[in-house]
């Protein structure tokens, strides 16, 4: 044991006469609020003290300007269909989403992000998920999981597995969900055009869910306009790479 440490825990012991000096004051005491020797602590009143459970929370980082769409050829486990960037060339606007089947914050949003993805790809948006979570760890996310959630919550876009990991990477992804917009601006690939949060709501608050931020975001880059607001990052849970 380092002098450091055994320093820091004998300063952690009551001295003989910080010991010596709790006795008289106990034996100051009238009877009535005298504890017996070596009785623990009445605990505290009811409602005196709450304990607030925190979910491990990670956002998403920044991404260079001019980032464009990374190339990709992942499999859809719902269908077996190999997917890449260029099934969706003939689409404005391409949604990419980093999600999961097991994050809270995912779970809050599902439902919605299935109508929102929905209502805009009837009007030309391009819109992939992609989960890219290590099944070592956590089974969950697998690939039988994916096809039972994408069919449960009818998801109108491909949900996609990322084995290895590598798209995550090639796309800078850190968190679930994470929202990457692309448009076309003449080149090829896609440019980032919005990489930022679904909307205010998160699991630990009373937000409504109305997927405006993402929604405004889709509208300008349909439309040709620029981002009117300054965007906020996504918020969820770490990507769980391979151990």
């Amino acid at each position: 044991m380092s002098l450091a440490v055994a320093g820091a825990r004998a300063s952690l012991l009551p001295s003989p006469l910080a010991a010596s000096s709790s006795r008289a004051r106990l034996l100051a005491l009238p009877p009535r609020h005298r504890r017996p020797h070596g009785s623990l602590a009445s605990p505290p009143a009811a409602g005196r003290r709450r304990l607030r459970v925190r979910m491990a929370r990670t956002e998403t980082t920044g991404v260079a300007v001019g980032f464009r769409a990374p190339e990709f050829e992942l499999p859809e486990p719902l269908t077996g269909k190999l997917w890449t960037l260029d099934d969706f060339e003939g689409n404005p606007a391409l949604l990419v989403m980093f999600i999961c089947n097991h994050c809270p914050f995912v779970k809050h949003l599902k439902k919605d992000i299935a109508k929102l993805t929905s209502f805009y790809m009837e009007k030309g948006l391009g819109a992939v998920a992609i989960s890219s979570n290590s099944i070592r760890t956590h089974p969950q996310d697998g690939p039988e999981r994916m096809a039972e959630e994408a069919k449960l919550f009818k998801y109108p876009f491909p949900y996609l597995y990322d084995e290895s990991q590598e798209v995550a990477k090639a796309f800078g992804a850190v968190c679930t969900p994470e929202f990457y917009l692309f448009k076309k601006d003449g080149r090829r690939p896609f440019e980032l055009f919005y990489h930022g949060q679904f909307d205010d709501s998160r699991p630990s608050n009373n937000v409504p869910v109305t997927g405006r931020d993402l929604s405004r975001a889709i509208d300008c880059a349909l439309s040709g306009q620029e981002l009117p607001f300054v965007e906020k990052p996504s918020v969820g849970c770490s990507i769980k790479w391979h151990p």
